[in-house]
Formats: structure tokens, sequence, C-alpha cells
């Protein structure tokens, strides 16, 4: 058995939540490790919509989550893991704390039995990697409207790379390659950059009569962070049909994920450990297979590496995360 499994099992019960900036989800799971119940809200990024809008989308997730489960009375719950986005201060884990507190004031179909050890907060990287490879051992790479790299190891010590929002950092990521993408068109139409398939690509997508139309798209339409990123798979088709600019494009997004992975194994792990990296997140579903060109990177680097796709959702790694706190 696992480090997850436990050696006498008492019908317990504990609760996964993720939640992230677009929905929450929560996951009641037993100690078999069989998910009894799941159910969505809305999101729960307290810093950008406050703590009762996070305290009402967790609620709603729990409450459905356990409605699916259609058990006539009162659910048990031993423990809980909140992997919430945004959360790894101090500050933010002592707001999530009298978040929970105020969960079990509420009304819930729900009878808690919750001691301070069977609570565990923590960032949504941290369930991800947990979830996507089914213990808490690996490193995680992140790839979606953002990115982030995180390590943790047997011994429980971690590292994070990336991970610093789409002006600071998130290289890699899917907003990154959108950006590339446009700015490569643009300089094409210049004459700073060679022929590329991309100005015709983003003209017929955006609606566009002249790539300089994007002026009025990105600017004066002021689009958000999340609709520039969902271009992002213009770059990755012009890259599967053989544009030399959108593949170097890919290239590079690949190189600094590749150096982010590799960071976080030098930083936490021994040469030639035996470990999984799982990726997550849109950038990885592409057609222009850079899942495989990440993975032949990495393996190159580190013969003992397996790159892998997610096992269970990051919600199941919560679950598997209060799990472990009933076994202490």
């Amino acid at each position: 058995m696992d480090k997850f499994s436990l050696s006498t099992l008492g019908h317990q019960n504990v609760l996964g939540i993720d939640g992230g900036g677009s929905k929450t989800v929560c996951v009641l799971m037993d100690d078999l490790r069989q998910v009894l119940g799941r159910g969505e809200a809305g999101p729960s990024n307290y810093q950008s919509i406050g703590i009762e809008a996070t305290l009402q989308s967790i609620q709603s997730a729990i409450h459905n989550a356990v409605e699916t489960a259609r058990i006539t009375n009162n659910v048990k719950i031993d423990a809980i893991c909140l992997g919430l986005a945004g959360v790894g201060r101090a500050a933010d884990i002592e707001v999530v704390k009298a978040l929970v507190q105020e969960l079990q004031n509420n009304k819930l179909p729900i009878t808690w039995t919750l001691q301070p050890a069977n609570i565990v907060i923590c960032n949504d990287a941290l369930i991800a990697l947990v979830g996507g490879i089914g213990q808490p051992v690996g490193i995680v790479v992140a790839a979606g409207t953002g990115s982030i790299v995180f390590g943790r190891n047997h011994q429980g010590h971690t590292k994070r790379v990336g991970g610093w929002g789409y002006i600071l950092g998130d290289e890699g990521s899917a907003y990154e390659i959108a950006i590339a993408g446009m700015n490569a068109a643009l300089k094409s139409d210049d004459g700073r950059e060679i022929s590329t398939s991309l100005i015709e690509d983003f003209k017929q997508h955006l609606d566009l009569e002249s790539i300089e139309d994007l002026i009025e798209v990105i600017y004066r339409q002021g689009w958000e962070v999340k609709q520039i990123a969902a271009l992002a798979p213009i770059v990755d088709f012009a890259a599967a049909s053989g544009d030399i600019v959108a593949n170097t494009i890919i290239d590079d997004a690949v190189k600094e994920l590749v150096k982010a992975t590799s960071t976080v194994i030098d930083a936490i792990f021994t040469a030639n450990s035996v470990l999984e990296v799982v990726t997550t997140g849109s950038v990885w579903q592409g057609k222009c297979n850079i899942h495989e060109r990440f993975a032949a990177s990495i393996v190159k680097k580190f013969p003992e590496v397996k790159v892998i796709f997610p096992r269970y959702e990051p919600a199941y790694g919560a679950g598997l995360l209060a799990l472990q706190t009933t076994q202490l």
C-alpha cells in the first residue's frame, strides 16, 4: 500500500477543494480513495473576488459534491484540503483558516469532526502535482493562461519557479505564446521578420482588414489576459502547419519550460533521480507536438525522468492530501 493508504480503514471522509480564478471544484472522498461525490461552483480566488464571494463558491461546491453523493444522512467530514490560487503567504493562510471556520458555522449537510491538524491550506500548484502524479513527490509543469513549475521531493522540500504573472513572468504560457505570435506578425508586416502565415491567420481569426487592426483589438478594446491567451492556438496551428516563425515561438516556449523544470530538478532532487513530471494546462493540448518536444528535451537532460499527463484532477490531489492528515 502506498503512503496515502490506511492500515485500518475507518470509513473516514474528506473534502478536496480546487479553487481557481474561473471555477471551484470539490470532491468528497472516502479512505479508500474513492470519490463519493463531485461538485462545481464559481471562482474562489479571494484576492480578486473578495472573501465573501470565495466563501459562497466553496460552500456551493461542497454542497453540490454532497448532493451528488446521494447520502441520506449528514456526511461526517474528518479532514479538508483547500488548494487555492494565490495562496502561499502566511497572511493568506490565516484568511483561509477563518474561511474554514465560517464553513463549519454555516448550514451544510455535513457533520464536521475537524481538528486543526486535519485542515490543509496550500496553493493550487501542490494539489495539481499530487493529483497529476497520484503522490506528493515529483514536479508539475503548469502551462495554461499563465505558467509555473513546482516540485516536491521525498523529504518534503519544495521549489517553485515562475508563476510571476503576465507582466513579470509566465514564460511558456498561452499568453506569452499569443503575444509572441502577434509581435512576430507585426514585425513581419513591417519587414523586420521573415514572411509568416501568422499575419493572415490573425486577420482571419479576428476578422481584421489589416494586421495593423490588432491595435484596435488589443489596446482600444482593452482585451484581458485570458482573451489574449486564447489566441495561442493560432500560433500552435501555424507551427503544426510548418510555419518557421511559429515553430520558433513554440521552440522558445519549450526552452523556457525546460529551463524552469531543470532548475527545480537541480534544486531539490539528486542527480539521476527517478521521478515523474506531470504537465497540466491548455498549452500541452496543442497540435504542434509541444508536449513531445518538451518531453524529449527533458529526457535528454535527465534520462530517469518520465513526463506524463495528469492521472487525476487537482481536486482529487487535494483529497489525497486531506486523507494524509488522518493517518498522522
